[in-house]
């Protein structure tokens, strides 16, 4: 089995690129919304309490299933301790199962990443970010927060299966080859 772990700022385009590599590999996508919306639905707040609880569910069911691969996609504030302890949890959860696990990480320039946050795909899969005002100044802000930092310093990922990949200029299924190509992740057809 393999994960890949596809993180990068808000926008950049995590979700669509999984869907790309999920069409072209026997890899399954886990985007981070697919549990934030369902919290955000039923208790009208974002509790990451009880996301991190579904998510850890999930993700340990997925390493004991028989799966090819798994692609789960987020953020991550590198300035802080929760997220380095939160990708340490994932390594924790499959490579005791044998599972190799990759980190791509996307980068893309704020205007780009504003047109994106607005695309019908975005949409259609997170219904948080409807509100286009609200959600393209939280865009906004977590670019401008000082105190975070969502773009890695080189050398982070050292001794790891890691790639960066600036996509401001990139369709999505341009950037899913080359994260397919550099990771070796197949599908039974290819």
């Amino acid at each position: 089995m393999k994960l890949l772990f596809l993180f990068g700022t808000t926008a950049v385009g995590k979700m669509t690129v999984g869907q790309e590599i999920m069409k072209i590999t026997d890899m399954r996508l886990f985007h981070n919304h697919i549990v934030i919306e369902p919290v955000l639905e039923v208790f009208g707040e974002f509790n990451k309490r009880i996301m991190a609880r579904l998510r850890e569910v999930v993700l340990e069911e997925f390493a004991a299933s028989s799966h090819y691969g798994l692609i789960i996609t987020g953020m991550i504030n590198f300035n802080s301790q929760d997220s380095w302890d939160y990708i340490a949890q994932i390594i924790e959860i499959f490579e005791p199962c044998g599972v190799k696990v990759y980190f791509a990480e996307l980068v893309a320039s704020q205007e780009v990443r504003l047109q994106r946050n607005v695309t019908e795909n975005r949409l259609r899969h997170k219904a948080s970010k409807r509100d286009v005002e609200a959600s393209n100044q939280r865009l906004i802000d977590d670019d401008g927060n000082t105190a975070a930092r969502y773009v890695s310093n080189a050398g982070e990922f050292a001794g790891k299966d890691y790639i960066k990949i600036d996509n401001t200029d990139l369709r999505a299924d341009v950037v899913a080859k080359m994260i397919k190509e550099r990771f070796s992740l197949f599908s039974n057809s290819t």
